[in-house]
């Protein structure tokens, strides 16, 4: 196997200043979810180019690639890359700057994109030197709910054939180039979000005997679910439940109400987010909720419009799969370039896929701190040291070829 690693890293530096520029140019053009219409286009034209077969259209943008290599029915490894950007406006001076006001590539899907293209290149120079079937899906809408993954599945991106094994990368601007972190079993949490409109009645704010004010009610939701889901944070940052020690998190990050000094507003909304770990907790808190919410407007007289817009679900990491990956990693990077992660209390709709085959979802690092690449993900000057899309790119190729589930 050592012939064919060393093999993956040539290509690997060979096609490094191409895939750089493919980022670059995904970069400098980014596109929102489910409007990734150029992004694909782009996407098809370099898989055109190595005459790598594809399905296009997949969910309007999504795309399915196919590298067969020997005995290609004994398995198929599905690899996952994320074509979206989001609504931020870029403050950066990079020369590939975006070029779409108010649309940024600041979660790294770029980078996700054009290191598996990478990879797509390296597999297809390989293909008669590793067994099996490599599916790749460039799935829009990873930002949005429902989540792109959870459509493509629909669509039957599992089937025809039959995933056996998954792989899905993304970039941790907290971890220095040159590195990896993996996590087996439980790794990031599930998501809910919170909408809440308390409708009361408005009036005069000097005239306290005629009006029922809904910020009043608002407000002791957000103390009462305090105070019925006390938390504690651990020495990893999660936030778990005193009572059970599931990791939990119930924030809220938005109050709207559009009174004046003296003017009480006829409702007032309320949104936030709900992470969690454990599904059956998932559901009871859920109910908990709404039973506060009913609870205090019968006491005040007002009336709510609840809304728990069910999000993407946990990301369970197969512990089989992500110890072989863990393992890989160490032969093609040294043991002290990979990292065991910390569980995240943040979201992936990869977790779509974890719920449905043996999966691993890996951490790529991307900061440079000496050249003050630091930026977190979700920022208006997020952005990565480039050398981390050669690893990224070899090192999932790596992934497939060495993985024998």
């Amino acid at each position: 196997m050592q012939d064919i690693l060393n093999h993956i890293k040539e290509l690997a530096s060979k096609h490094a200043e191409e895939v750089i520029t493919i980022r670059r140019h995904i970069h400098q053009f980014p596109e929102l979810s489910f409007e990734e219409i150029n992004t694909s286009a782009y996407v098809c034209s370099i898989l055109d180019k190595y005459h790598i077969t594809y399905t296009k259209g997949i969910v309007k943008t999504g795309i399915v690639a196919i590298i067969e290599g020997r005995n290609p029915t004994k398995k198929t490894t599905l690899l996952r890359a994320d074509l979206d950007a989001l609504p931020i406006e870029e403050k950066t001076e990079v020369s590939y700057k975006s070029q779409h006001n108010g649309v940024m590539h600041a979660c790294g899907h770029d980078a996700h994109t054009a290191s598996v293209l990478g990879t797509a290149i390296i597999l297809q120079h390989l293909k008669n030197e590793f067994e099996g079937t490599v599916k790749i899906m460039f799935q829009p809408g990873e930002e949005v709910l429902p989540g792109g993954a959870s459509l493509m599945i629909k669509e039957g991106v599992l089937q025809n054939p039959n995933v056996n094994v998954a792989f899905g990368q993304h970039v941790f601007p907290s971890m220095e180039v040159g590195k990896v972190g993996f996590r087996k079993g439980m790794y990031m949490a599930s998501t809910d979000e919170l909408h809440i409109t308390i409708h009361g009645k408005g009036g005069h704010a000097a005239m306290a005997g005629e009006y029922k004010n809904p910020l009043i009610v608002v407000a002791l939701i957000v103390t009462e679910i305090e105070k019925q889901f006390p938390f504690r944070i651990d020495e990893d940052g999660v936030a778990r439940n005193t009572e059970n020690n599931i990791p939990t998190v119930i924030a809220f990050g938005k109050v709207e109400a559009k009174g004046a000094t003296n003017v009480i507003p006829e409702s007032a909304y309320l949104a936030g987010t709900f992470r969690t770990m454990d599904e059956k907790w998932r559901v009871a808190v859920k109910e908990k909720i709404t039973q506060i919410i009913e609870t205090l407007c019968k006491t005040y007289q007002v009336t709510a419009t609840i809304n728990i817009e069910n999000g993407y679900p946990f990301l369970m990491n197969d512990e089989v799969v992500t110890e072989h990956a863990k393992q890989s990693a160490i032969l093609y990077l040294g043991k002290e370039n990979v990292e065991d992660l910390p569980l995240r209390m943040t979201a992936e709709d990869f977790s779509y896929i974890t719920q449905e085959v043996p999966s691993c979802f890996y951490r790529l690092g991307t900061a440079n701190k000496a050249q003050g690449i630091t930026s977190g993900v979700h920022t208006a000057t997020f952005n990565i040291d480039e050398k981390a899309l050669e690893i990224a790119s070899g090192l999932m190729a790596w992934l497939v070829v060495s993985n024998r589930n």
